[in-house]
């Protein structure tokens, strides 16, 4: 059985290596110890606060298989963008002119750097390995995240949204970056986002051009970059897509990967999810499969379950799906279906 939990010091070894199979673009998950045990104490850190707004809190997530005690994924929620560091993003809107003389008017896509998307509530850092890609797993380590933000409302804002990451070939250049990007640091796109998640972004969006780049003066192929999702990310863009997640006007500011933007009253596994009463049972007439989770903070876990959830009463559970959600007979867990 597969539960995901919150990250421990002890996940670092593992982690270090999920790190080095992730995707080149997911800064949030870089290969370097002393970073990724900062992110790991920052996380253990946020899920024992006494927390009464959305902050620059960390939530980081295991997925483990609990046989093995093997990590085959991992996940993260930043509480509220923008508290610790800017974030910046790129707004791709129209640049509209016009001349009264000529009786033309007219709108020239345009990127413009900007930080509109402070404040909100950022999914990022979902990775699992590539033999369990498009299986139940992947949905329960993206969408158990958003039962977290369900069980624990306070802790977040009420608009979430996520980066995708954007279109790379297979020898780690990306059109966007060279198109842009390469002509304001003397760096491949590979290094720069390596930097991103070694340090920060802000150094390297703080040089990033000031005035609207527009969009027609820019090569064909990095145009077709924009709002386009790495085939290796399309997996979390089609998940997010499912939970009620929209593209918006904005996009990554490296490689031009899409946006994704959802609030809480509209995300599938938040509104649908129930919260329902436990009984132990060794027989389980298992009418549907589930996402399964309990509503604690640093004793979160959440499983996948085939359970019967139609009626009224409490749902059944067997002793081993108990255990995994660290909870015993008669507590309250969250289900939303697969």
């Amino acid at each position: 059985m597969l539960a995901l939990r919150p990250v421990q010091l002890s996940d670092l070894p593992q982690l270090q290596q999920l790190a080095r199979d992730s995707l080149v673009g997911v800064t949030s998950l870089p290969d370097d110890t002393d970073r990724l045990r900062e992110k790991i104490l920052g996380s253990c850190a946020s899920f024992e606060a006494d927390v009464q707004a959305p902050g620059g809190e960390n939530y980081f997530f295991v997925l483990q298989n609990l046989a093995s005690g093997h990590l085959v994924g991992c996940s993260e929620i930043i509480a509220s963008t923008g508290c610790t560091e800017p974030f910046f993003s790129l707004r791709h809107r129209p640049f509209s002119s016009e001349s009264r003389e000529l009786n033309i008017h007219h709108g020239v896509p345009a990127l413009s750097l900007c930080q509109d998307l402070s404040g909100q509530t950022l999914l990022r850092g979902f990775h699992i390995d590539a033999t369990r890609v498009r299986t139940p797993e992947s949905e329960l380590l993206s969408r158990a995240r958003l039962m977290f933000i369900g069980a624990h409302p306070r802790r977040f804002a009420e608009s979430v949204i996520t980066e995708i990451v954007g279109f790379s070939s297979e020898d780690g250049r990306s059109p966007f970056w060279d198109a842009i990007g390469q002509h304001f640091f003397d760096l491949p796109y590979t290094e720069a986002e390596r930097l991103c998640g070694l340090q920060s972004r802000t150094f390297l969006a703080e040089l990033m051009p000031q005035y609207p780049i527009y969009v027609p003066m820019l090569p064909e192929a990095a145009q077709a970059c924009i709002g386009r999702v790495h085939p290796d990310g399309q997996e979390a863009f089609d998940i997010l897509e499912r939970e009620g997640f929209e593209t918006n006007s904005y996009v990554d500011l490296f490689d031009g990967g899409p946006t994704l933007h959802g609030r809480t009253t509209n995300i599938r596994s938040i509104v649908q999810s129930r919260s329902v009463i436990t009984r132990e049972s060794r027989v389980i007439d298992a009418r549907g499969r589930y996402l399964v989770s309990n509503d604690g903070l640093a004793g979160y876990r959440a499983i996948i379950a085939d359970l019967d959830v139609s009626g009224e009463g409490p749902v059944a559970l067997h002793p081993d799906m108990l255990v995994a959600l660290g909870i015993t007979e008669g507590e309250r867990i969250r289900v939303v279906s697969l």
